[in-house]
């Protein structure tokens, strides 16, 4: 079967002309055809050598094998079909507020998601990033996913004391509604784009490390940068009854998600008072 335009290989030279200091934001980017999985490698690669690894920069896998996504659950791609990137930052952040650089990856898909011509993407908490569907799916509501998000953080420090932090990006593009691992799951092809993944990988890289630059620039105020602000406005939980499953399966907390706090935790409205939710699986419920 001949594959579509959109199955191309990347073309490195051109992503490190436009990607690679001085014209773009990465001091280093590679990629690579296969990869079990982009955010082990490259958290693999920086804790052996970190040196060899000056931030930002990005590893990207034409075909991830063996990808993980929260909960270690195993994600894999057809080659070519998707967008698999993990990137690496050293930000200028006290530890209490990384937490609002996984919500930034999800933002930053959002927008490369916008630029591609596909309206309507959203940010399920903490960073799944969803697209309009016609009906519900359990969980989502009346979404599909298109892309999640993985975030690690290697305390392994550079030369300024910095801890490194691996954000992992897997985005559909290409694929067709039997090559999605679940029912529940999209493509930018399926939501109608043509969507070129050099292009894509360009505006994420950029959008992200420009968040976590405003968010640096703030202090870790997410709030004063503004990006609090924007991250609610393309949340997809904010507003709606949801059950949150704890990380560990530590306990199950049903309410209305309120607003996201300044350490990047999302706080529900619950029977017993507000709680706040700092790592775990949200599922959106039907509104009663």
């Amino acid at each position: 079967m001949s594959h579509s335009p959109r199955r191309a290989p990347l073309d490195l030279p051109a992503l490190r002309r436009d990607l690679l200091a001085p014209a773009g934001p990465l001091a280093r980017l590679d990629v690579v055809e296969v990869s079990a999985s982009t955010n082990t490698e490259l958290v693999g690669a920086v804790r052996a050598a970190p040196g060899e690894w000056p931030a930002p920069a990005a590893l990207v896998a034409e075909h991830q094998a063996a990808g993980r996504g929260r909960a270690g659950r195993a994600w894999e791609t057809p080659p070519r079909a998707a967008l698999t990137v993990s990137v690496l930052l050293r930000p200028r952040l006290a530890p209490a507020r990384l937490g609002w650089l996984p919500l930034l990856a999800g933002l930053a898909v959002v927008r490369a998601v916008d630029a591609a011509g596909v309206p309507g993407a959203a940010v399920k908490w903490p960073n799944d990033v969803l697209l309009p569907a016609p009906d519900d799916a359990a969980g989502l509501g009346p979404f599909r996913k298109v892309a999640g998000v993985l975030a690690e953080v290697v305390p392994v420090a550079d030369d300024r004391g910095l801890a490194a932090v691996v954000v992992g990006v897997g985005l559909n593009v290409d694929q067709s509604a039997a090559e999605l691992p679940v029912p529940t799951a999209t493509s930018l092809a399926l939501a109608g784009a043509d969507a070129d993944r050099g292009a894509l990988l360009g505006e994420l890289v950029r959008g992200l490390v420009e968040a976590a630059g405003a968010l640096e620039d703030a202090g870790g105020d997410a709030a004063a940068a503004g990006l609090a602000a924007e991250y609610a406005r393309r949340s997809a939980t904010l507003g709606r009854p949801v059950r949150a499953e704890l990380a560990g399966g530590a306990d199950v907390v049903e309410g209305d998600a309120l607003r996201v706090d300044d350490d990047g935790s999302l706080v529900l409205a619950t029977t017993a008072g507000e709680r706040a939710v700092t790592a775990g699986d949200v599922h959106h419920l039907r509104a009663t």
